[in-house]
């Protein structure tokens, strides 16, 4: 009688269990590397708006009353030199508005991160200048 060659149920599960404790291990850093990526791009992202913004005051001699400045002329002014921006004003890598509080001479440019609320830790933790 011909003996047929191939894997037994046993070792197809011992196969299975080994690719299952190395996803366990791998799988968690792959996803904090994701989260790191991500506050990485806030953090560019945040520094491209803040040279548009101090492109446009010296333009304008004001910073913008919004974001929405960058790319259309909202100062009324003939020094207005825009858009400011490529492609219109961008969401942070989590699909949230930047948060912009001008001022005089300074202004307040963050993301909240991950859960978009104010605060928070890690991937949560606020990224601004």
């Amino acid at each position: 009688m011909k003996r047929m060659s191939g894997f037994t149920m046993i070792e197809l599960l011992v196969v299975l269990a080994i690719l299952g404790m190395l996803a366990a291990l791998v799988g968690p850093s792959i996803l904090g590397n994701l989260g790191r990526g991500q506050r990485a791009s806030a953090a560019t992202q945040i520094d491209s708006l803040a040279q548009a913004l101090d492109t446009y005051r010296l333009d304008v001699g004001r910073y913008p009353q919004s974001l929405d400045g960058l790319v259309e002329n909202d100062s009324g002014r003939s020094t207005w030199n825009g858009p400011y921006l490529r492609g219109g004003v961008p969401k942070d890598p989590w699909g949230n508005d930047y948060v912009y509080q001008p001022a005089d001479n300074d202004f307040v440019l963050l993301s909240y991160g991950q859960d978009g609320v104010e605060g928070g830790e890690d991937d949560d933790a606020d990224i601004g200048r």
